[in-house]
């Protein structure tokens, strides 16, 4: 009777054994815990049989770059500095009396007589060129010096009207030069006299160069433009007073007039 009742248990649990199995299979697996909250969890990342590209090396930031110096290709040069006080710095040239001596001496001879004193930067070209001579922030022209005549022209001289050189305003003749002047700001040589016509008569002499607040040149190239000049549309619209042209002391060796020349009234 043991071997009986026996025999029946395992038959049973067999039975039980192979309905839960059969149970089972048609159930779902259960997802596999997350390894943290499921909230936050990120999802796995994709296989590429491409390999990721390196990483690109970190380079460090490169200083911005300020103004271009002076066109190296000026050289240097001997005779009196003079400075420009002007309402946004100083700037001073370099003038060369060797190769511009009669240019040199005419616009030595406006300073003097503070021809220049009061005046503005009348005359503004962007990134090109910046002029001053004889003009005031109203717009009004001063005349030329009794007495004094118009400076023959010295463009075939060596020097180019690259950026930070000088060269004297003329009219259409050429020996026409008067108290104007400007800086030249980026390179215009092709200001400089045409190499197939001979003869001083074509171009504008370079009879300078800035040694002192090239960045004072650079800054008044670029203000806003739209104030009162004899050329339309190239006035600064805040006028650039220049206070006052004086020759640096200790640098012109040349003998001073016993008087300055009368400006014309």
């Amino acid at each position: 009777m043991r071997a009986i009742i026996t025999s029946l248990a395992t038959v049973l649990a067999t039975i039980l054994f192979l309905t839960g199995a059969a149970m089972a299979q048609d159930q779902p697996p259960a997802p596999a815990a997350p390894a943290g909250d499921a909230s936050t969890a990120a999802p796995a990342a994709p296989m590429d049989a491409t390999p990721a590209p390196a990483a690109p090396v970190p380079r460090a930031a490169a200083a911005p770059a300020g103004p271009p110096p002076i066109d190296p290709s000026l050289p240097a040069m001997s005779g009196p500095q003079i400075l420009i006080a002007t309402s946004m710095g100083n700037i001073t040239l370099q003038l060369d009396a060797t190769r511009a001596p009669k240019t040199v001496e005419h616009v030595l001879t406006y300073v003097r007589a503070k021809h220049y004193d009061g005046t503005v930067f009348y005359r503004v070209m962007p990134d090109v060129l910046i002029q001053m001579g004889s003009w005031d922030a109203k717009g009004k022209g001063r005349p030329d010096l009794i007495g004094i005549k118009r400076v023959p022209l010295e463009v075939k001289n060596g020097l180019s009207n690259v950026r930070g050189s000088v060269g004297l305003a003329r009219a259409e003749a050429p020996d026409s030069g008067g108290s104007d002047f400007f800086i030249n700001v980026g390179d215009d040589s092709q200001l400089d006299a045409a190499k197939d016509v001979p003869g001083n008569t074509t171009g504008y002499a370079v009879f300078g160069k800035v040694i002192s607040g090239m960045a004072v040149v650079d800054a008044i190239s670029r203000v806003k433009l739209g104030g009162v000049g004899p050329m339309e549309g190239q006035a600064p619209l805040n006028p650039i007073l220049i206070s006052k042209v004086s020759i640096v002391p200790g640098t012109d060796n040349s003998p001073a007039p016993a008087k300055p020349p009368a400006k014309k009234k």
